[in-house]
């Protein structure tokens, strides 16, 4: 049997830029064990698998791999099956925005679709997330060690390195600028021998209030012991824990607040996220995580019967 997919470049206008992700809006046939072998021979950083679902308030069901393993919840894959699926006609584009609803393996998800003449432009989903914030982190010197810089280079005026959990837990450590950032290098020997491991950091979000896109607030970059060095994966799952970060700074001011933040270079793949949050004064954060997206590709695999 013949399966479609599309690829999609994802939280960019511009080809070659974002998130690359592949998309199989009609995966009902499918199981989990040809989903994983499909992502794996794609080999890009997340797959998804769009099926019909038995709930009538969700409007399609979606299933995220890596190459190696199922996700239970990605940002990048919401935004490339809502543009897939207005692409394809599968959602109607027939009001300026138009609300629906997506459920991966963490719960429902409600994605707002912009129309651009005829075809979708900015997609923004909502999610609510409980972040744990945790200050025992390891010391200014393991840090450095951890990433190959000088302590100096780590930000500890406006902001602090904190440990934030929200599904999964980010080491979140502030730089002091935007090269910093791009020169970090992560040093696993430095790390297991720190007291990272103990607290389950394996993730590190780092960044800056600098970047090389004039319209970024912040830029990002994700290392740790399961990144390459010289991957730069996307950033969107991390921003419920991000949000939740920057909600823990007693300088950020109750109420809702927007910023962009980008990751990646020029010279490679770069992705800008524009996100809003509300700072309130309970535990629970409301996020929403929007981006364009473009379609680059599309193909058909053909699958032996079982």
């Amino acid at each position: 049997m013949q399966y479609k997919y599309y690829i999609v470049d994802v939280f960019t206008e511009e080809i070659f830029n974002g998130a690359q992700i592949a998309v199989f809006p009609d995966a009902d046939s499918l199981d989990p064990e040809q989903m994983q072998l499909l992502a794996r021979e794609l080999n890009l950083s997340e797959t998804v698998f769009v099926t019909k679902s038995n709930n009538k308030k969700v409007t399609r069901r979606i299933f995220v791999y890596s190459p190696t393993k199922e996700i239970d919840f990605a940002g990048p894959p919401i935004i490339a099956s809502a543009h897939v699926l207005a692409t394809i006609g599968e959602i109607k584009l027939e009001e300026k925005y138009t609300d629906v609803i997506f459920e991966e393996n963490i719960g429902s998800i409600e994605v707002n679709i912009s129309r651009n003449e005829d075809k979708p432009g900015l997609i923004q989903f909502k999610i609510k997330s409980q972040p744990v914030v945790d200050r025992y982190v390891p010391m200014e010197d393991q840090l450095a060690s951890m990433l190959c810089l000088k302590e100096s280079e780590i930000e500890k005026l406006k902001y602090h390195t904190m440990l934030v959990s929200d599904n999964r837990p980010y080491l979140i450590i502030p730089l002091r600028t935007f090269d910093v950032v791009r020169k970090a290098k992560f040093n696993y020997a430095a790390w297991s021998q720190s007291i990272a491991p103990i607290c389950m950091a394996k993730d590190m979000l780092l960044f800056a209030t600098q970047s090389d896109v004039p319209v970024s607030n912040f830029h990002a970059r994700l290392v740790g012991p399961d990144i390459g060095v010289h991957e730069d994966p996307p950033i969107a799952s991390a921003m419920p824990a991000f949000t939740g970060y920057l909600c823990a700074h007693e300088n950020l001011a109750k109420g809702r607040h927007a910023f962009v933040i980008d990751r990646g270079m020029k010279t490679t793949r770069k992705s800008v996220l524009s996100i809003e949050m509300d700072n309130n004064e309970t535990k629970e954060n409301t996020i929403r995580v929007g981006g364009p997206a473009v379609m680059i590709g599309e193909g058909l695999i053909t699958l032996p019967d079982k």
